[in-house]
């Protein structure tokens, strides 16, 4: 502590000379400008003869640079013997500006400071980290194990970038260990491969938020925005707009918001704690007393916008019995249908339950899930690419392609000509359909969009051999 305080002191004392020496010591005499400017001219002369040495002047040239720059030089003033700096000595100004200084700096040290706050050099420090308990063994290990996670999926995009579950895996993967900006680039690969629900908008928000410390960014209000679009009843999104509008300064509109999601909200959801931490802060920074929390919804109409099964649920699900697991998917399939008849204009909802329904090989129920969410969203191109990728899932090379996926692809391709999926799966029904010179077409086009050395684009290349030539 005395170290820090002779340092402090030592600093303060060099300010107040540099403040003072002006008001202390007369100024020194300083060379009027006229100086420079005649010094100036004279060496312009100087790089006259220079260029008609090199040539780049001709004589006729330099005689007329020579007159201008003489001009000019008989155009400066005579300098005066010298002038000096203004102001005078003052030392009562000083005085009195040390003074304030002083008293000013040891006033806000007592009342900001600690100055009985013992010091914690780093040697000591280091000291008591080293015996401090140890981590827990399972919680470091299961770390490790989520680290090594991280990097296969890393290996696998390496060579297949255009796999956007895995995307999505690493996405969620790499946000556990902590990587907000490595989760955020994931996300942002998901959405650009057609991914684009209101859950992959809402997460890639967050962690743009969690890698700002807290700041909504406009790249996460625009995600936030996007989820909201999709999906009106996304909490997350919602929670994370009404922070952005208090970081703004409008504390009632944000109150009003977060008020609105805890009466949506379970009355057991642990963000309720969340929400009224932040209602109380936004209305202490207004000066007005923080509302009441409203009631929350019964906790038996929860899981509005769950968009699968917990960390918790799936390391159950790893150590059940095949039979057992399957039980446990198709229950929770069941709880999502159900909340979606109770709450039917979830069309991200519907999208998911289609797709679970064809990972589970029921196609019927498939279908009409899927054609669920299109008739939310008839116009969407985005919501059709993810009800089509849905009903192709699971299919061997052999099987006969969907005609209803194969319909969805051709609007998609209407709307949207470059998206890959769509140029792929309709070059492949071309094909099968014997219309090599329609597949080759797109695939064309597709080997267009893909990197020249990524396996997709060696698939391309050979689905291109094989065609009949035209």
């Amino acid at each position: 502590m005395m170290i820090l305080a002779a340092v402090c002191t030592a600093m303060l004392l060099g300010v107040l000379a540099l403040l003072c020496a002006p008001l202390l010591f007369r100024g020194r005499p300083l060379p009027d400008s006229s100086r420079y400017d005649s010094a100036v001219y004279r060496h312009q002369l100087g790089e006259v003869d220079s260029d008609v040495e090199r040539g780049e002047l001709s004589p006729a040239e330099a005689d007329a640079a020579r007159l201008e720059i003489q001009r000019r030089l008989l155009a400066v003033p005579s300098p005066p013997t010298a002038h000096a700096t203004s102001g005078r000595r003052s030392p009562v100004l000083a005085a009195g500006l040390t003074l304030f200084l002083l008293v000013g700096v040891g006033g806000l040290y007592a009342r900001l400071g600690s100055p009985d706050l013992p010091d914690a050099p780093l040697r000591t420090r280091q000291a008591a980290q080293a015996a401090a308990p140890a981590a827990d063994p399972a919680e470091a290990a299961a770390h490790v194990d989520m680290k090594d996670a991280a990097d296969r999926l890393e290996g696998r995009l390496r060579t297949d970038p255009s796999n956007a579950d895995n995307w999505l895996l690493l996405a969620r993967t790499t946000s556990m260990l902590g990587d907000w900006d490595k989760a955020a680039d994931a996300y942002r690969q998901a959405l650009r491969l057609g991914r684009k629900g209101a859950d992959v908008y809402a997460a890639l928000g967050e962690m743009l938020v969690l890698a700002a410390e807290g700041i909504v960014s406009p790249a996460a209000h625009d995600a936030f925005a996007s989820a909201i679009t999709t999906n009106p009843a996304n909490d997350v999104a919602r929670f994370y707009q009404a922070l952005a509008d208090s970081q703004a300064g409008d504390v009632r509109k944000a109150i009003d918001a977060w008020l609105a999601l805890a009466r949506d909200s379970p009355s057991d959801s642990p963000m309720r704690e969340e929400i009224a931490r932040q209602v109380a802060e936004a209305a202490r920074s207004g000066g007005f007393e923080a509302p009441k929390l409203p009631p929350g919804r019964a906790a038996a109409a929860a899981d509005d916008t769950q968009a699968g099964p917990t960390q918790d649920q799936m390391a159950a699900a790893a150590q059940m019995p095949p039979a057992e697991r399957d039980k446990m998917i198709d229950g929770m399939i069941a709880q999502l249908a159900a909340r979606l008849e109770a709450q039917p204009a979830d069309a991200d909802g519907w999208l998911r339950l289609g797709n679970a329904y064809a990972v589970r090989g029921k196609a019927d129920k498939a279908n009409d899930a899927l054609e669920r969410a299109i008739r939310l969203k008839p116009a969407d191109p985005d919501v059709k690419l993810r009800a089509a990728t849905s009903l192709l899932s699971g299919l061997q090379p052999s099987d006969p392609l969907p005609p209803r996926a194969i319909a969805l692809l051709h609007d998609v391709a209407a709307a949207r000509p470059d998206t890959p999926e769509a140029l792929w799966y309709l070059g492949v029904a071309a094909a099968r359909e014997g219309h090599p010179d329609a597949a080759r077409l797109g695939w064309s086009r597709l080997l267009g969009l893909l990197a020249k050395d990524g396996e997709d684009a060696k698939m391309v290349q050979s689905a291109l051999a094989q065609l009949k030539a035209p």
